[in-house]
């Protein structure tokens, strides 16, 4: 039963002459295994392996002066990532103070939405500078995408709460925000009551599954924290199918085995197109060919 058309909406890539070094980091940091490495020809062979069309590329910003320089890199190879298969967002962090201009640049390039880590920003989702972007990024029609939840890094603290969330719905109306991590992760019981129906789109990254911890490390609580088979179903029913997005998070998830593990969703063929790429691609406003991945870019890699 499956799609003809799977696009990933969560994916990380960095630059080749740092992407090993700063999966090592990561890995260390959370103590969790990765599966390509890192680099945009890494992501392309899995896409290829998994029949993923289109994977969305998440830039992070963690320090404020890396905003224009990085936009600026993925504005340069915007078209060229989406003749692979990638198309990439942009990037934003609280404390880069012409954020409204750096905005438009990327709506201006073609840029369709934005990433932003609170976890990794060391700043709350509500927080007036992540909702003064929020509003400017929506003003302009741009998609934003936030961690949502405990981050397995940096698990002391919640930076993006449901309570948090339900404040920059209730004081923005942002109309395409998108919570990665199926709403909020390891917060599951607030996903449910407090935020399934609200005017946000879930996408199912580093959610369901087991999670692969690196047998060299050791110390996260959080390792078995992903949503069993029965609570995603639950959550999407709740939440409306017609508002989750596939993700993976790659390179902290096989993309193969993660459509693997939707696929064998109790979900009907309905709810699993609108999932793998149906909801996408409306969010993303795109004309998307309904072809594998295989049949796009197979002569790119």
């Amino acid at each position: 039963m499956k799609t003809d058309l799977i696009i990933d909406f969560h994916t990380h890539t960095f630059p080749d002459k740092i992407s090993e070094g700063v999966l090592a980091k990561l890995s260390k940091l959370s103590h969790t295994q990765y599966f390509t490495n890192g680099s945009v020809s890494g992501l392309l062979a899995s896409m290829e392996e998994a029949c993923v069309s289109y994977s969305v590329n998440l830039p992070v910003m963690t320090d404020a002066k890396q905003v224009e320089k990085v936009n600026g890199a993925l504005i340069a190879e915007k078209d060229m990532l989406f003749s692979k298969g990638i198309i990439t967002f942009g990037g934003m962090h609280p404390d880069y103070v012409a954020y409204k201009k750096e905005l438009l640049r990327l709506k201006e390039h073609g840029i369709l939405g934005i990433k932003v880590h609170p976890a990794y920003q060391n700043t709350d989702i509500d927080d007036i500078r992540m909702l003064r972007i929020i509003d400017a990024a929506s003003e302009l029609g741009l998609i934003v995408l936030t961690h949502a939840g405990i981050d397995i890094g940096i698990y002391d603290r919640n930076y993006t709460s449901v309570r948090q969330i339900l404040n920059v719905i209730n004081q923005v109306h942002p109309p395409k925000l998108v919570l990665a991590h199926m709403g909020n992760w390891a917060c599951w019981d607030d996903v449910e009551q407090y935020l399934c129906g609200a005017p946000v789109w879930f996408d199912t990254a580093f959610a369901i599954g087991p999670i692969t911890q690196d047998q060299a490390k050791s110390g996260t609580p959080y390792l078995q924290s992903n949503l069993s088979a029965e609570a995603f179903v639950r959550i999407v029913r709740k939440h409306g199918a017609d508002k989750i997005l596939f993700a993976t998070d790659s390179p902290w998830e096989s993309q193969k085995d993660y459509v693997g593990r939707v696929e064998a969703m109790p979900l009907d063929k309905t709810e699993k197109d609108l999932i793998f790429s149906g909801n996408a691609v409306k969010l993303l406003g795109l004309p998307l060919p309904s072809k594998t991945h295989t049949e796009h870019f197979v002569n790119e890699l």
